[in-house]
């Protein structure tokens, strides 16, 4: 006591015992740390996974609904108010991932996603990116779906010009970017620029989804028909999740299917009706014609 008060050589033991100690109490005390931390890491993460899963299912949801943005202020402007009183034509929708992705020198563009029969998936299905119409499906298995591209060689889809209303059919081409309207006479109204639309035709996909974007027209003065190549809207490149789409059959933009020649789809009074009967009338009373009275003779004619 009375070296450490003249020298104060306590002070520097005591110093050194608490550096000696330091690694016996972060010992000691780095369990209960560790495991404080991994608690806090892990909720951390579910509670970013959970919003990150939340906005994805919102960014789907928007992205289905501002889809038609285009198309509905078009038929908005003609038939104002009519939309407001009709239900969305999408009912409901599902996420798949892509198992099996689309290879860019493969010219055959499908793709093999996780969800299947077990899940309510059929073949013909609507298939879509967050940005337009992606394809539809070919095979359903219990577990997966293969489904083919709007650009693949063999995929065709009736579409419309959304500027002139002109329908016609867009064929894929084996390349990821570029799509072909080959029924379009060298005469047609299209320019760079213009809006494909889905036309509801075929059964389908309904009217109104965007599909693709004129992006060259060639004129050839030997052939009759011009040469126009579209870029499709869908992120067909370089996919990892797709949306699976389900359309309420009763709605007028509904895709129209047919069965010998019946309508199946579609809303019932806006399909084809009965005629009524026709009824034969009796002709009309026609005025019955008298002949004019003699003009009387003049006095002192002969």
């Amino acid at each position: 006591m009375v070296l450490d008060r003249r020298g104060g050589w306590l002070v520097q033991a005591r110093y050194y015992l608490s550096g000696a100690a330091y690694p016996l109490q972060l010992a000691v005390s780095s369990p209960a740390q560790a495991w404080h931390w991994t608690e806090a890491s892990l909720t951390a993460r579910e509670a970013l996974e959970s919003q990150n899963s939340a906005l994805r299912a919102r960014d789907r949801e928007l992205s289905l609904k501002v889809m038609r943005f285009e198309a509905l202020a078009r038929e908005n402007a003609e038939l104002r108010g009519l939309r407001t009183a009709l239900p969305a034509e999408a009912d409901h929708w599902m996420a798949a991932e892509v198992i099996l992705d689309v290879k860019p020198n493969d010219p055959g563009q499908r793709l093999l996603i996780n969800r299947g029969a077990r899940n309510g998936v059929f073949k013909g299905q609507a298939v879509m990116d967050n940005y337009g119409v992606l394809g539809q499906t070919t095979r359903v298995g219990p577990w997966s779906a293969e489904v083919i591209l709007v650009t693949d060689p063999e995929h065709a889809i009736p579409v419309e010009i959304e500027r002139t209303g002109v329908h016609t059919i867009a064929v894929g081409t084996g390349d990821p970017d570029s799509l072909t309207l080959s029924y379009l006479p060298g005469n047609a109204d299209v320019k760079t620029g213009d809006l494909l639309l889905t036309s509801g035709l075929g059964g389908v996909f309904p009217q109104g989804y965007p599909v693709a974007r004129i992006a060259e027209v060639r004129h050839d003065a030997v052939q009759t028909l011009a040469q126009f190549r579209a870029t499709p809207l869908a992120h067909t490149a370089a996919l990892h999740e797709v949306t699976l789409v389900w359309f309420q059959g009763t709605h007028p933009a509904a895709p129209i299917q047919l069965k010998n020649g019946e309508t199946l789809t579609g809303n019932p009074a806006l399909q084809r009706q009965p005629a009524p009967a026709l009824e034969l009338l009796p002709p009309p009373s026609l005025p019955r014609l008298t002949p004019a009275p003699a003009a009387a003779s003049a006095p002192g004619a002969k």
